[in-house]
């Protein structure tokens, strides 16, 4: 077992284990991932930069800078101003998307009636499917469209929404997704009870012997980020702290490291 002169040393360490890990390739459908390092076991934690904040000039070099900054999902806000208020992008902007990148595209479906647009981001080349609970009438039948095209399967939970209402769908999915902010609008403050959630979600989870995964999505930055870990997230959906300042590379590492530091901190 390797001995660590300082905590800082044995973070490099981890992240080094976590870096080859995600360099012999992760499948694109994907439950939960453990790396044993030094003999312990920690769960990986994963970096989606979502292209909402991105420059949709040049997503392309976007999404390179990113990857080369640990990125391993493309988290892309599909938005109709109905559900939410504001319209963003549809199927044929995914589809140049998975042209660009390799990496698994997380689709956030932000729109009223997904169940008649899901094989169409499918077919674009979505690897991940998130509905709101809040959109669907009939959520099993969602998630079941969604995982009878071969994509992981998510739901989503607005602020407002108790994490209860998910009970009878939390075995048939991937990924369970917590906003933490009102969706619709990217650079908007983190509304700290959604760390509540995340903790309800994870005793769930170990309650009923589960293996989705937890997922955050807004205001998440250099602030944050630790604190979303300790609770419970696997999966960090960031914007404006990956593309609004700075360079999308070195954001990308810098908010890896602070994520990976966090799971070695007691709680």
């Amino acid at each position: 077992m390797p001995k660590f002169k300082t905590k800082c040393s044995r973070s490099k360490h981890i992240l080094r284990v976590i870096n080859r890990t995600i360099l012999k390739g992760l499948p694109a459908k994907r439950a939960r991932i453990f790396v044993t390092v030094a003999r312990e076991t920690i769960v990986l934690i994963e970096l989606a930069p979502s292209i909402l904040s991105a420059d949709f000039a040049h997503l392309a070099d976007s999404i390179q800078a990113v990857v080369e900054g640990g990125a391993t999902l493309v988290h892309v806000d599909v938005m109709d101003g109905h559900f939410v208020p504001n319209i963003t992008i549809g199927p044929p902007v995914v589809a140049s998307l998975r042209k660009a990148t390799r990496l698994p595209l997380d689709v956030h479906l932000m729109i009223e009636n997904p169940d008649q647009y899901i094989p169409a981001f499918v077919d674009a080349g979505a690897d991940w499917i998130s509905v709101h609970q809040e959109a669907c009438v009939h959520l099993h039948r969602t998630l079941e469209h969604i995982r009878d095209h071969n994509v992981n399967a998510g739901v989503v939970i607005n602020p407002a929404t108790p994490v209860q209402m998910l009970e009878e769908v939390l075995e048939m999915v991937d990924h369970v997704l917590v906003m933490s902010v009102n969706p619709g609008f990217g650079g908007q403050k983190f509304i700290p009870f959604a760390l509540d959630k995340v903790r309800k979600l994870a005793m769930m989870r170990a309650q009923r012997h589960a293996n989705f995964r937890i997922e955050i999505d807004g205001g998440i930055g250099p602030d944050t980020i630790a604190e979303a870990v300790r609770a419970g997230v696997e999966v960090l959906v960031a914007g404006n702290a990956v593309f609004g300042d700075g360079n999308p590379r070195e954001n990308t590492r810098r908010l890896l490291k602070l994520a990976t530091e966090a799971t070695l901190q007691k709680v």
